[in-house]
């Protein structure tokens, strides 16, 4: 069974219509600016850069980072616009999940002819 399958897909949708409006080759800010128009248009709650905060031995560090996307308070979404996704991608929203105490992570790639996606799943 999909995690999350409704939600996914409805955001994955989107990524979609971006992609073949915009195309390729266009600055990641530019991906994030068309889809919170889509976001906005099709109800998909969202919250932008929302910051991840980092525990260490039960306290919370001063570094923060910020996931590009959550939506519907459950699924991370990290874009990028790069030749291809990578291990590192991937690593990072690892990190961003365990930090979260989320499930699911979409990987958004608008960088190459076709949308790429992956998604990844903590899994502890």
């Amino acid at each position: 069974m999909l995690l999350f399958k409704e939600e996914s897909y409805k955001i994955i949708g989107r990524c979609f219509s971006v992609h073949s409006n915009l195309g390729f080759g266009f600055h990641e800010s530019v991906y994030h600016e068309a889809l919170i128009k889509e976001f906005e248009s099709y109800q998909i709650p969202y919250k932008h850069e929302a910051k991840i905060e980092i525990e260490y031995k039960d306290e919370k560090l001063e570094k923060k980072y910020y996931a590009d996307f959550c939506c519907y308070d459950k699924i991370l979404l990290e874009i990028k616009a790069c030749a291809h996704i990578n291990d590192e991608h991937i690593k990072q929203v690892l990190n961003y999940l365990a930090a979260t105490k989320l499930k699911l992570g979409i990987i958004i790639n608008f960088g190459e002819k076709s949308l790429k996606f992956k998604r990844v799943i903590l899994d502890k």
